[in-house]
């Protein structure tokens, strides 16, 4: 059960009409609590199970949108579990799942899927097979949106546009799946054109980026920029096609950054910081559709590549 209150300071009690004198005891419970400055309850009980949290993530982001290699959707656990507190996050590692009992959630959001390929064996030989067990000890459900989040409306891209500050923003590698328009990478405008430098420096700004990996800088205005988190490399002539003078991506081949001096300028920031931002779009989506349930967002950093 989820109790939605808010501390306030201690109670005094009315007179007149509304006086406590005089009421049944079947209503004094909810006397005190509407009238008094102590508790303030919007409902008074609400129940939540975990199976409502993954349905208003299915519909935001449906699982028909992912890519056929992915495994999105529920990983480990019970959906009819009632949800005590759900921890969002990038990658769920050992290390989240202690996060997710130390907070008291036993519901873990990831964008990455913590299972990518079947496991044949549940044992304590690998990082995922271990995660696997404390989980399902611990009683812990795990859901992961990937890139069917990343292919949605408002999904991880979308999200990446609006941290940028980007106007007109809409799909450049769209598609139709199920009669739903999706798209691999997001295209929009800066509201003003920047000098290639100062674009580089500002994404580094926003993303909190040590460095960036660029190809030759531009030697024109940059106003279009086209994105894909994560490994949008496959991208590349996509984006170069709608005319972006700009593309920000997580991670890239070493050989795609030949052939594109003073065509696009390429800025690589990293898979992890491109895709920092998706808890958010988690939050709000609970928050919207299943209130009460607590959410927190980790504080683990699971990336697990060091910028010495």
């Amino acid at each position: 059960m989820i109790w939605r209150t808010e501390s306030r300071p201690l109670p005094t009690f009315r007179t007149g009409k509304n006086a406590l004198w005089g009421l049944n005891y079947s209503n004094y419970f909810n006397f005190f609590l509407k009238n008094t400055g102590y508790f303030t309850f919007s409902s008074y009980l609400c129940s939540v199970k975990i199976k409502e949290v993954l349905s208003a993530l299915e519909r935001f982001a449906p699982l028909p949108l992912q890519e056929s290699w992915d495994n999105a959707g529920l990983q480990v656990g019970l959906t009819e579990t009632e949800v005590s507190g759900a921890l969002l996050c990038l990658d769920v590692t050992e290390k989240i799942v202690d996060e997710a009992i130390r907070k008291g959630c036993n519901l873990i959001v990831s964008h990455h899927p913590l299972l990518f390929r079947g496991l044949k064996t549940i044992s304590d030989l690998t990082d995922v097979q271990r995660t696997v067990m404390k989980a399902i000890r611990e009683g812990i459900c795990v859901i992961s949106m990937h890139t069917n989040m990343d292919n949605a409306q408002g999904g991880v891209n979308y999200r990446i546009a609006q941290k940028l500050g980007l106007q007109n923003a809409g799909f450049f590698a769209s598609k139709t799946v199920d009669g739903i328009e999706a798209g691999s990478g997001v295209i929009g405008e800066l509201p003003e054109a920047m000098a290639s430098d100062d674009f580089v420096i500002a994404v580094k700004k926003i993303f909190g980026v040590e460095c960036a990996m660029c190809n030759e800088l531009l030697r024109r205005p940059i106003r279009k920029v086209a994105l894909c988190g994560g490994a949008g490399d496959f991208l590349l002539d996509e984006a170069l096609k709608a005319g972006a003078d700009a593309f920000i991506t997580g991670e890239m081949h070493y050989h795609q950054y030949f052939g594109y001096e003073q065509q696009i300028q390429i800025c690589v920031i990293g898979h992890y910081q491109s895709e920092q931002y998706t808890a958010e779009i988690f939050e709000e989506i609970i928050r919207q559709n299943c209130p009460g349930v607590k959410t927190e967002t980790a504080e683990t950093c699971t990336n697990p590549i060091l910028y010495l």
